[in-house]
This record gives C-alpha cells, sequence and structure tokens, in this order.
C-alpha cells in the first residue's frame, strides 16, 4: 500500500475517515472525479486536468482523481479531456450549465467547438441539454467557473445573484440573469455581495453561490459585508431540510476558490 494511501484515524471526529494523499492544492472540486448515477450503477467519471489551462500547475493534482476513485472502491471512467468540476453545474435531469469563457476560451481543449464539447458532456456526464452562459466574475482564477455564477437547487430551478449597487460584476451577472431567462429556466434570485477587496485593494471574484450543500446543512461563504445575513437565509429558504450556516469564505477565495470548489460529494451509499 502507498503510504499516500493509509487511512488516519482521528480522535475529533467520530464517523470520520481522513485518507493522506499527495495533491498541489486544496481544490477538490476540480482535481477530484465527478460521482454519476448511471442507471443505478455508480461511476467516477474522471478528467484530463492540466492546471486551470496551464496557469497553476502543481506536483500531485493530475494524480488526486485516480486516488480518489481507488479509495472509494467505485467503478471508473476516463475520458480524454480536460474539465474540471467547478465548470459544470447539472440539475440531475439532464441539464448541464457551464461558460464559454471557460470550456470554450482556448487554453483547455484547443480545437474543440461547442459541438464537439457538448458532445463529450452528453458522453461523459449524461448531459441531454447545455445551457452556455458567457463569462464569470471579474479575477476569477478558473476564467469563469460556473458554481461562482449559478447553481441548481432543484431539477430546472436555478439560483443565480442580482448586482449590487456599484457591483464590479453589473454586466457579468445581469448577462447570466438573461442567459437562465432565454433558456426558460426558473430563476430564484440572491444578493450579490458586491465589492470584496483583498488585503493588497485586489477585488475578489467573491460570490454566495459557492455554497457546498453536506448532508444537514448548507455551508455559505460570506464575506463581512452588509449583504452577508440576506445571502445565508435566502440560500437556507431553497434547502428546507438542512440549516444554512455562514462561514468567512474571504480567506479561502484569496486563494482562488469558496466552500464548493474545495470539496466533492460522494452519494451516500457507494463505498464498497
Amino acid at each position: 500500500m502507498d503510504a499516500c494511501d493509509i487511512p488516519i484515524q482521528t480522535k475529533d471526529a467520530a464517523g470520520i475517515e481522513i485518507v493522506a494523499g499527495a495533491f498541489g492544492d486544496v481544490w477538490l472540486r476540480d482535481t477530484g472525479p465527478i460521482f454519476i448515477d448511471d442507471g443505478g450503477q455508480l461511476v467516477a467519471a474522471r478528467f484530463r486536468f492540466d492546471g486551470w489551462g496551464g496557469k497553476y500547475v502543481m506536483a500531485g493534482d493530475t494524480e488526486v482523481a485516480a486516488r480518489v476513485t481507488a479509495w472509494t472502491g467505485v467503478a471508473g471512467a476516463a475520458f480524454d479531456f480536460v474539465l474540471e468540476g467547478g465548470a459544470v453545474e447539472v440539475d440531475g435531469a439532464g441539464t448541464l450549465l457551464t461558460t464559454r469563457q471557460c470550456l470554450l476560451g482556448g487554453g483547455r481543449n484547443p480545437g474543440l467547438d461547442q459541438r464537439a464539447l457538448e458532445s463529450r458532456l452528453a458522453s461523459a456526464l449524461g448531459a441531454e441539454r447545455v445551457v452556455w452562459l458567457d463569462r464569470g466574475l471579474a479575477n476569477d482564477h478558473t476564467d469563469g467557473h460556473i458554481d461562482t455564477l449559478a447553481r441548481f437547487v432543484a431539477p430546472g430551478v436555478v439560483a443565480c445573484m442580482v448586482p449590487a449597487a456599484g457591483d464590479p460584476n453589473r454586466d457579468a451577472l445581469d448577462g447570466v440573469l438573461r442567459d437562465l431567462a432565454a433558456a426558460k429556466l426558473d430563476v430564484v434570485t440572491l444578493p450579490s455581495p458586491g465589492e470584496v477587496l483583498d488585503a493588497g485593494g485586489q477585488l475578489l471574484p467573491a460570490s454566495y453561490t459557492n455554497f457546498y450543500i453536506a448532508n444537514t446543512v448548507v455551508v455559505v461563504p460570506t464575506y463581512d459585508v452588509p449583504a452577508d445575513d440576506r445571502a445565508v437565509a435566502a440560500i437556507g429558504a431553497l434547502f428546507p431540510g438542512r440549516r444554512a450556516i455562514g462561514l468567512p469564505g474571504k480567506p479561502v477565495v484569496v486563494g482562488g476558490g469558496a466552500f464548493h470548489c474545495c470539496t466533492q460529494q460522494q452519494p451516500l451509499g457507494s463505498r464498497s
């Protein structure tokens, strides 16, 4: 057994098993596999990972998906194109959201056009319909990942943000609202945090849609801005069976993401 795959026992978290493994950065949503229910059979889909279009290439990241797949014991399927989990959002009923900036920007899969990528998304993820949004938030390290723009909260129902007064992302967020309406999806709106700056005064890609849905709670990033409480309450109302918890997201987004970005869910009962 590889030393990186040795389970670590912890006394502080009952029922939690921790497995040590080499990785470059914490963004498991992008480096790990995507679990798919394929007609009742669970499959861990793996994709090529190129460090977000070659910008952040770190040792260990390209092996994460295979390691996680092996550890879970879930059947694996490998696909020969670049895709990060944060770049796609599915509703479980055949509709997939993504952005042109990320998937068609040329850095990840040069030579593949929209039709070719839609074919690959259908084969890998079962997408029957791909809805393309235009672009992501300003200064987004990921080139427009969908999980900072729009999230499904039920089949055909998507949550997105309404720009705040003076919002630096007004044009992008207005475009998201237009594109979702044109796609005839049911839209529920959240506030935007507006301008959130780092210690050096640089604009951060802060977003409330980067929430993580856990078994009993929904974890929402907050940014110490006036909209925080309204955002947590609005997201909590969308998940009545779970408790919405706001946690400081600014220390995380400085590194390029938030809670959804550094997690990846595995359906209950899928461990072998």
